[in-house]
């Protein structure tokens, strides 16, 4: 099959309010046949495996069992692990100890990837304030290289997708992030591409009026065109496709979702995504994802990655209602799909 659907697996509910084999359950009762491991799941596996409390960090000997747990619990499900995300905050540090500390979580990381059986793993782009990061384009290429060139010594190799943020200090668009696949030049290091990701950048404004950028249209279809040019399709190791609700109101302070701590962007992805073709969804997340597929000729995993408030709410409801919601959207973008030109 040229395109599979998988989710994240916070995308069916937060690890603090819903156990993951539940939430497993769900994604195979809907046919989502990939699943991408957000780490604060096996994080609170770890803890509880442990018996410790939810503050406590769980050894490095909990989370590689942990890992083991989740591996068995997807393969009972036949659901196939492609991915471990996100490796937050790794690039631009300014505190080089901290940055040392990063790598040797990193390696850890690549113990519990083997045991996933994934060869991938995820890094967003980083929103650390600037006093915490760097922009300096040679110090984040090199932290990022130096990750690459870790991950080439691995057998299987680690391969690293990169994913801008649309509220990342410094790497928000997808041209950005594509800089640094080009500057890291390494065969393992390439980019996730996120339709709200992109379109939250270039389309979207949630604190604008209109919940649009001055130039929405026009400036969408120049960045899909570039994108199509420039990407080589090779470096796209997976895809997300969501939308996010238009706010009723600008996203500024006084709004339910504003916090003065972070971006409106970020306030935004956190508590208003939707899954694609979802009601009051308006991001031109079709023409993004038509630009990767069509344009691009990408084939491989199409993953529903949410993130809404309603993750955080309890009941079995909630892993249910976002599985069968994520498989309405994969059955609809596969109809769309067989209308478009496929090389």
């Amino acid at each position: 099959m040229s395109f599979k659907p998988a989710i994240a697996s916070m995308s069916l509910g937060r690890a603090w309010v819903h156990k993951l084999p539940y939430k497993l359950d769900q994604a195979r009762t809907n046919n989502l046949t990939g699943i991408e491991i957000f780490f604060e799941d096996l994080e609170y596996l770890a803890r509880e495996e442990s018996g410790i409390s939810a503050d406590e960090a769980p050894s490095p000997q909990a989370q590689l069992h942990a890992a083991e747990t989740i591996k068995k619990l997807c393969d009972d499900r036949g659901l196939e692990i492609i991915g471990l995300q996100p490796f937050l905050h790794y690039e631009g540090l300014l505190d080089r100890a901290e940055h040392a500390r990063r790598i040797e979580k990193m390696k850890l990381w690549f113990k519990i990837a083997k045991i996933l059986g994934t060869d991938v793993i995820q890094i967003p782009a980083s929103f650390l304030g600037k006093d915490q990061i760097t922009g300096d384009l040679d110090v984040v290429v090199e932290d990022l290289r130096k990750v690459a060139d870790m991950g080439l010594q691995e057998s299987p190799v680690i391969k690293f997708a990169y994913e801008n943020l649309c509220w990342s200090t410094y790497f928000d668009t997808w041209q950005k992030g594509w800089d640094l696949v080009e500057n890291v030049d390494r065969p393992n290091f390439g980019m996730c591409l996120d339709t709200y990701n992109i379109s939250g950048r270039v389309y979207g404004d949630p604190a604008s009026p209109t919940g649009k950028t001055p130039n929405a249209e026009e400036d969408m279809k120049k960045s899909l065109e570039e994108l199509v040019k420039r990407v080589d399709v090779k470096k796209v190791f997976y895809i997300q496709v969501v939308d996010a609700e238009k706010m009723r109101e600008p996203l500024v302070e006084g709004h339910a979702f504003y916090a003065a701590d972070q971006p409106a962007r970020m306030s935004w992805s956190r508590n208003a995504r939707l899954f694609a073709f979802e009601e009051s969804g308006y991001l031109p997340v079709l023409d993004v994802t038509r630009a990767i597929i069509e344009g691009l000729g990408y084939k491989g995993w199409v993953s529903m990655e949410l993130f809404s408030r309603t993750m955080n709410e309890p009941g079995d409801e909630v892993p249910k209602a976002h599985a069968r919601r994520a498989r309405e959207a994969w059955e609809k973008l596969e109809r769309e799909i067989s209308n478009w030109k496929i090389v």
